[in-house]
C-alpha cells in the first residue's frame, strides 16, 4: 500500500521548473531507486517511492528542481530532523544537492492521513487525543533542539498501518515558530473531533473551513457535534484563542495525557471511552468499555490500528495528493488485512522460554561498557537485573537517544504481550518489532532502532508494565528504553528485571 500524503499536497501550478525529473527504475546516489512517482506539490517537489538497494528497505525519496540555493530550506529540515529519533516522527535518512536538484530521502510510512480518515467522519474523543498527544509529543521533542516544524496540518499527520501516529515534512522556513505548532495541534484536535480544519485560526488548508456562526467566530467542537467533552471542548478553544498564551509543547503533551482519565458521564457518548488500549483491537466485535485508567497511559503508539478499522474501506484505498481530489487505485486486488483485523489463532497465550543466548544489549551511541548481562533479563529471576550506568540526566545525561534489550524468539511466533519488570519506576520506553538480525555492534544498532518498528509506547513505567496488542507475528523484539528513572542515590538509571514474552 502506498504511502499517503507526506504532506504534498497536490494542485496549483509549480513555482519551479521541474525539467530534468527523474524516470522510475533511476537509481539516485548509487543506492535509493525509485520505484513509483506518488505525486507533486506546488513547491515543484516531487514523491517517490524507493527502494534503499543496499539495505534492501523501502524508503521515501523527495527530489525537487534546481537544488542549491532553492533547496535550502528543505535539506535543513531534513538535515535538522534527521538528529532527532522518535517514535512519532518519520526517520530522515539521507538529504543530498547535486546543484541541478536536491533530494531527500526517509522512513516510508504504509498509512492513512489524518485528513483522509476524518473525510469518513470525525474521531471521538479517545481518539482525537491520542494522535494530538503523538504529535504533540513529536513536536515537543522537536521544540528541545531548539527547532520547530511549521507544517503540522492534516496532511502530515499518518496514520501508520503498523499502529504509529506519524508526524513528517518539517519545515525550516521563517514561519517555523513553536508558538505557531502549537495552535496548528489545536487545530488538530479540532479536526479530528469534527472533520473541518479552522483556517483562519491556523492557516489555510483545503480541507473545509471550521464551522462559523453567523458573526464569522469559529464554533467550538462542542457546537458542531454532540459528545465532546467539555473540558476537551475548552482546550480546543484556548489553544486557537489568539488572544490567550500559549503553553509550551512539553505541558500540552502533559495536559493532553491528562484526558486518559475522563469523567464517567463526560465519556458516556464516546464509543469504547477515553482509553486507547491494544486490547481494544483484538476483535472487530463490540465489546464492553475497559476500565479508565489515571495519569499520563495514553498508548498512542497503536491509535493507528483502532482508527484503521473504523476507516473501514480506506484501509484497502490508495489516497494521494489534495484530499479534495483524491486518487485512488483501482487496479489489482484490495491489501489483505492488518494485523488487528485477523482472526485471533485458536488456544490460551502461553509464555515463550527465551533462549538467554538469543538476547543482546543494543546501544547506538555507547561505548559497549553496558552491553553485558543481557542474560539476566530473562532468566526467571527478577532479582538478578541489567542496570544501565547512571546518568546525571533522565534523557541518559544528553547522550543517546535511548538503550534496550534485543530478542531473538529463534523463529517467527504470534506475540499476544511482553512484560517488563523494572526495579525502578517512571521508565518511558517503547516495544519496537523487526525483521532481521542485523548484528552486535554501534553500527548494527543504530540500524536496528532506525529498521525496527514501533508498536507500542509507555510513559512514567510502574515496576510492572505490558506491552499488550494484538497478536503479531515476528522474529525479533526490541524493548527500547527512552528515558531513565530517577533512583535512590539521586541519579537516573534503569534497571530491568525480567522479560516476559506470551505467545499463541
Amino acid at each position: 500500500m502506498a504511502e499517503l500524503d507526506e504532506g504534498l499536497e497536490a494542485g496549483g501550478i509549480p513555482q519551479v521548473l521541474t525539467f530534468g525529473i527523474p524516470s522510475v527504475g533511476e537509481i539516485l546516489a548509487e543506492r535509493y531507486q525509485l520505484e513509483e512517482h506518488i505525486g507533486s506539490d506546488s513547491l515543484g517537489r516531487q514523491l517517490y517511492r524507493g527502494i534503499d538497494v543496499i539495505l534492501r528497505r523501502p524508503v521515501a525519496v523527495v527530489t525537487r528542481y534546481p537544488g542549491g540555493e532553492s533547496a535550502k530550506e528543505m535539506l535543513a529540515a531534513a538535515v535538522a530532523a534527521s538528529r532527532i529519533v522518535h517514535p512519532h516522527l518519520v526517520g530522515v535518512y539521507d538529504a543530498i544537492d547535486e546543484g541541478g536538484r536536491a533530494y531527500v530521502v526517509r522512513e516510508w510510512v504504509d498509512g492513512i492521513a489524518l485528513r483522509d480518515i476524518v473525510a469518513s467522519g470525525p474521531l471521538d474523543a479517545g481518539r482525537s487525543v491520542a494522535i494530538a498527544w503523538a504529535v504533540t509529543d513529536a513536536v515537543a521533542a522537536l521544540h528541545g533542539t531548539g527547532m520547530a516544524h511549521g507544517n503540522v496540518h492534516p496532511g502530515t499527520v499518518l496514520v501508520a498501518h503498523d499502529g504509529r501516529v506519524v508526524l513528517t515534512d518539517a519545515r525550516a522556513d521563517d514561519g517555523a515558530t513553536p508558538e505557531a505548532d502549537i495552535r496548528t495541534i489545536g487545530a488538530i484536535l479540532y479536526c479530528a473531533l469534527t472533520g473541518y480544519w479552522p483556517h483562519a485560526e491556523a492557516g489555510s488548508y483545503s480541507a473545509p473551513d471550521g464551522v462559523r456562526d453567523s458573526s464569522g467566530a469559529l464554533q467550538s467542537p462542542r457546537q458542531v457535534r454532540a459528545g465532546v467533552p467539555a473540558h476537551l471542548d475548552s482546550l480546543v478553544a484556548d489553544l486557537l484563542n489568539p488572544d490567550l498564551p500559549l503553553p509550551s509543547a512539553e505541558s500540552l503533551a502533559g495536559e493532553l495525557a491528562s484526558f486518559g482519565s475522563f469523567d464517567e458521564e463526560d465519556m458516556a457518548a464516546e464509543e469504547g471511552g477515553g482509553r486507547v488500549d491494544f486490547d481494544a483491537f483484538d476483535s472487530a466485535a463490540a465489546s464492553p468499555a475497559p476500565p479508565k485508567p489515571a495519569g499520563r497511559k495514553l498508548a498512542v503508539g497503536v491509535v493507528g490500528l483502532l482508527v484503521l478499522a473504523l476507516a473501514g474501506t480506506l484501509a484497502a484505498a490508495r489516497v494521494l495528493g489534495d484530499p479534495a481530489t483524491p486518487e485512488t487505485s483501482s487496479s489489482g486486488p484490495p491489501p489483505g488485512p492488518s494485523s488487528s483485523q485477523q482472526a485471533k489463532p485458536a488456544g490460551q497465550p502461553v509464555e515463550f522460554k527465551i533462549d538467554p543466548s538469543k538476547v543482546r544489549i543494543v546501544d547506538p551511541a555507547g561505548d559497549r561498557t553496558e552491553v553485558k548481562d543481557a542474560a539476566k533479563t530473562v532468566d526467571g529471576d527478577a532479582n538478578t537485573v541489567w542496570k544501565t550506568d547512571r546518568y546525571n540526566r533522565a534523557d541518559f545525561g544528553g547522550k543517546k537517544p535511548g538503550m534496550g534489550v534485543w530478542i531473538d524468539l529463534g523463529e517467527e511466533k504470534q506475540v499476544v504481550s511482553v512484560k517488563v519488570q523494572l526495579q525502578t519506576p517512571g521508565a518511558d520506553g517503547e516495544l519496537r518489532m523487526g525483521t532481521q538480525d542485523l548484528g552486535s555492534g554501534s553500527a548494527q544498532d543504530q540500524q536496528t532502532v532506525a529498521q525496527y518498528r514501533a508498536v507500542g509506547s509507555r510513559q512514567g513505567m510502574n515496576a510492572t508494565t505490558f506491552f499488550n496488542g494484538p497478536e503479531q507475528k515476528t522474529r525479533y523484539l526490541l524493548v527500547w528504553i527512552t528515558k531513565l528513572p530517577k533512583d535512590s542515590a539521586g541519579g537516573y538509571r534503569a534497571s530491568i528485571g525480567e522479560i516476559t514474552v506470551l505467545v499463541q
